[in-house]
């Protein structure tokens, strides 16, 4: 069983992007079932996280600046781990996020298992 991170995107710039608070609370329970379902198949790592607005970029020479930045176009909006035996049955987990009628993406990347020495 391979192990997967689920990155959803968003839009950051159309206000169409932008739920009301009644689409956000109508989107928690469709959410909280695919969640669940996948939790309950033991394919759950680690749950979904939601990330702050703010940030921070470091770059080399320890140069750090503000971030994200209003002209990009789509931001990280959460992301988790799931297992999953290669990326077709990842892939079908992912089509199952309810983020998806909002007009976001969700990116699907193996986690790859490295060596440091």
């Amino acid at each position: 069983m391979n192990e997967f991170v689920l990155i959803i995107r968003r839009d950051m710039v159309s206000k169409d992007a932008i739920p009301s608070p009644e689409q956000m609370q109508a989107a928690i329970k469709p959410f909280q079932d695919w969640i669940g379902g996948i939790a309950a198949q033991n394919k759950l790592v680690a749950p979904p996280k939601r990330w702050d607005s703010d940030g921070r970029v470091v770059k080399q020479d320890n140069i750090v600046t503000n971030g994200p930045y209003a002209e990009i176009k789509e931001s990280v909006g959460g992301l988790f781990l799931i297992r999953a035996e290669n990326y077709d049955e990842a892939v079908e987990i992912a089509k199952g996020c309810p983020i998806l009628n909002w007009g976001a993406s969700v990116e699907v990347r193996m986690a790859v298992q490295t060596e440091y020495k």
